[in-house]
């Protein structure tokens, strides 16, 4: 059977990612696709726990350490469990934040050493590595309007102060600049329906080049 492919979404808190992955499946699915959509962290119950931790508004005394090492854990379990096997049925796998998120955030955010991180991440992994990504890119004024639009708290993450925000924008344009041959940057103040429409022609793009 041949390999599915693997699809990561990335972007800052309101960039418009989690709806374009919601959305891309029915589009695939009517070409005869098969679909997993997952989420880091998240996918298999031990992460989705480890997820709870991590984004508990309480937790604010949790070091930038403690904070790697459980989005780690859970992306160990959640590759093993839910992705590999996705892929090995032959699945486009669909997966809200990877291993770029960890290099944007805790790297370029919290400013844990990059080279570290990769290594980390390489471990958690197994190796594995997306075919395409999909970066949403969204200035962080933008970012603030629409989570104050959503009309609820922020979360652990979600709280962090605008200059953080700034380096993690940052952090991801220089992965996208450094990884083109993987990265499709778009616009995520753009519609709704003209990203949906990119997204899709992406995926399809690339599963047209295997």
């Amino acid at each position: 059977m041949t390999r599915g492919l693997f699809v990561t979404f990335e972007g800052i808190d309101g960039c418009g990612k989690s709806t374009q992955v919601q959305r891309a499946p029915e589009a695939l699915r009517r070409e005869g696709r098969a679909v997993c959509v997952t989420r880091e962290p998240g996918g298999p119950a031990i992460a989705e726990r480890i997820r709870e931790m991590l984004m508990a508004p309480e937790h604010r005394e949790m070091t930038p350490a403690c904070e790697v090492l459980l989005y780690l854990a859970a992306r160990a379990q959640h590759v093993a469990q839910t992705i590999v096997p996705a892929l090995e049925r032959g699945d486009v796998v669909l997966c809200d934040r990877f291993a770029d998120a960890t290099l944007a955030y805790q790297g370029a955010g919290r400013g844990l050493p990059e080279d570290v991180l990769e290594r980390m991440n390489a471990f958690a992994t197994a190796g594995l590595a997306p075919d395409l990504t999909l970066l949403m890119d969204i200035t962080v004024e933008l970012s603030r309007e629409r989570l104050a639009s959503l009309g609820r708290g922020h979360d652990r993450m979600e709280s962090g102060a605008i200059e953080f925000y700034r380096r993690i924008r940052d952090g991801y344009l220089r992965l996208a600049r450094r990884s083109p041959e993987r990265f499709v940057v778009l616009d995520g103040a753009r519609g709704l329906e003209e990203n949906a429409g990119q997204v899709v022609a992406a995926i399809r793009g690339r599963l047209g080049a295997r």
